[in-house]
């Protein structure tokens, strides 16, 4: 009862961690929707070229927040699918606070680092570059409506109306001058804020619960275990470090980079299992993006790249 207790503990703070990022994501997405003028939304909607270069340098601050900003940016396509991965790939989670608590030397941390905001950056660029090229990359315009949609959120009925008469035959600019009005007082600016609290209260109910349950099964496996599995086989580690930097809670990472320190991982399998671990962001990606296939293959490719890096860094021994 008392490792469940412990559990439970950590995943209420490392979610409640998340909050305040998730609130002023959903914040800033509802203000373009709702009140931006239309000159703003087309720049956002037309920023997306160095979203992976961006994504990946933010990813790497010690902040696992960010991994699940880029899903529900994401899910709203106001950034594009290169942008979150570049994000995934490069995040940091908990890597930095353990190389800090063992007091390694700082050029292996900024190495790691380094590599993983590359790997982020170029893979980012070349999945958009790709889907430009065989015009898969969407459609160009938000979707945070949507989003809402499937949320029920609840927008107050005049959102609804200026969003179907743009729509129906109104123009962009019209849509914004509707939201402009209807939330120059205080019941529209009040909407806004109720639909991102609502939008975030949902995620973080979701995140808390699938963090706790990985939780309980990293803590009942343990990491002797964990690094039994994971020795001894540098290309059998390498696959099944990257499966475990998937699991979206910050025991991942915590596990992989200790094993590393403590010389049972490899630099390769370490740093498939670290491009993996990108916090809880391919968990937020499931739960606020509609396509489930989708879904599958951003994650699937996610864990194939960290693999075919591991597997390179490991053949050609370059050590951090």
């Amino acid at each position: 009862m008392d490792f469940v207790l412990h559990v439970l503990e950590h995943s209420i703070f490392d979610t409640l961690e998340l909050v305040p990022l998730l609130f002023l994501t959903y914040l800033a997405m509802e203000a373009i929707e709702h009140t931006a003028s239309a000159h703003v939304r087309t720049a956002v909607e037309r920023s997306g070229k160095a979203g992976p270069v961006v994504g990946s340098l933010l990813g790497a601050l010690p902040q696992c927040g960010f991994s699940a900003m880029a899903a529900t940016l994401y899910a709203g396509r106001v950034v594009t699918v290169g942008t979150l991965v570049a994000v995934v790939l490069s995040t940091s989670d908990e890597m930095v606070p353990v190389f800090l608590a063992h007091q390694e030397p700082l050029g292996s941390l900024f190495a790691i680092m380094g590599v993983k905001v590359a790997i982020g950056a170029v893979v980012g660029l070349a999945v958009d570059a790709v889907l430009r090229a065989r015009n898969r990359a969407g459609d160009g315009k938000l979707h945070i409506h949507e989003l809402c949609e499937r949320e029920h959120c609840h927008c107050d009925e005049h959102d609804s109306h200026a969003y179907d008469h743009a729509h129906e035959g109104g123009s962009s600019g019209d849509y914004a001058h509707d939201h402009s009005h209807g939330h120059s007082h205080a019941h529209g600016r009040w909407a806004i804020v109720r639909s991102a609290l609502i939008h975030t209260v949902q995620v973080t109910f979701f995140i808390l619960v699938v963090t706790f349950a990985f939780g309980l099964l990293i803590e009942y496996v343990g990491q002797d275990a964990l690094g039994a599995l994971l020795a001894n086989h540098p290309v059998r580690a390498t696959f099944v470090a990257a499966l475990v930097g998937l699991i979206p809670n910050c025991g991942a990472s915590v596990a992989i980079t200790e094993l590393y320190l403590d010389g049972v991982l490899a630099a390769g399998p370490m740093l498939a299992g670290l491009l993996a671990s990108g916090g809880v962001g391919l968990l937020v990606l499931w739960r606020t993006n509609a396509g489930a296939r989708q879904n599958a293959v951003i994650t699937t490719f996610v864990y194939a790249v960290a693999v075919v890096a591991g597997l390179v860094v490991g053949a050609l021994g370059i050590l951090f």
